[in-house]
């Protein structure tokens, strides 16, 4: 059983809902992450989302587009992204960890560290171990999310992580067909990211009622626990979903909160909030 799998199956056991933060590796602080991990685990989350900065995102709004830029100029690529995963469990051996991200950096990364013994060039129909997912594994990552790596043309990729003790994740969202949502449910393991709106992350108010129409809809075809995010900003909010989820996930908010927040405060302010809605969702 994965860590993800774990950790969903013991907060079921007690009767509580997972509480899953995101931010972007490298923001808003070349070397705060793994300290801002650290404050997200001790402000109540139960798995991390760590955003691996791109150039060309397609699902991220101009919050999470700033957070990635920034942390670009930075310098921080994949490669330093895994060195923050692995700086965090030496002090951490139990909180999941996810990478949220694209194809690019990752089949980047597979074309500069492939090997004549690997061979592996490609992420998703790879037969050999690739690099990125050897790497991800032996750094401590628990799972992935690649939003353009569509489940139909990843099955290899998937084979690839599971051999390695690692999920992989998908987003399903309002326009999700069922015959989308079967081949998502056919290959996902940990659980699948339901966005809650049409269209990029920060965008809109959240519909609750439309969340808790959907969301039986999308297990009928799907086995594993169902998180929602895309319009998560407050306790109140936390709190109606989690009463029809099996996790909240939240972005935008937290990468605002943040976000000019000098260096010594950073942390502490994402434990804050992180704190609000835990008692949001546990009472």
């Amino acid at each position: 059983m994965s860590r993800i799998a774990a950790t969903f199956a013991q907060l079921k056991a007690q009767g509580r809902k997972a509480l899953i933060p995101f931010v972007t590796a490298g923001f808003p602080f070349a070397d705060v992450t793994p300290e801002l991990m650290h404050a997200f685990v001790a402000g109540g989350a139960d798995v991390i989302e760590l955003g691996v900065p791109f150039s060309d995102p397609s699902a991220d709004g101009p919050v999470i587009q700033k957070a990635g830029d920034k942390a670009l100029a930075f310098g921080i690529g994949l490669t330093q992204v895994l060195a923050m995963v692995r700086d965090f469990r030496t002090q951490n051996q139990t909180t999941p960890v996810v990478l949220m991200g694209y194809a690019n950096p990752v089949e980047r990364y597979n074309q500069m560290h492939a090997t004549p013994e690997n061979g592996a060039t490609k992420a998703m129909d790879a037969r050999a171990t690739s690099p990125f997912v050897r790497d991800a594994a032996a750094a401590g990552v628990d799972g992935v999310l690649i939003v353009d790596y569509p489940p139909e043309e990843c099955e290899d990729f998937a084979a690839d992580l599971q051999a390695h003790g690692l999920d992989l994740i998908f987003l399903l969202a309002p326009t999700s067909t069922p015959e989308r949502m079967a081949q998502v449910g056919r290959i996902a393991t940990g659980y699948v990211y339901y966005v809650s709106l049409k269209g990029v992350t920060g965008s809109g108010a959240l519909d609750t009622g439309a969340v808790e129409a959907m969301l039986p809809r999308i297990r009928a075809h799907v086995n594993v626990p169902v998180g929602v995010g895309f319009g998560i900003r407050d306790a109140a909010t936390a709190r109606a979903i989690g009463k029809v989820a099996d996790a909240v996930v939240i972005g935008s908010k937290i990468i605002q909160l943040i976000d000019e927040q000098p260096r010594n405060q950073v942390a502490s302010t994402a434990q804050s909030f992180l704190r609000e809605i835990r008692t949001a969702l546990d009472s």
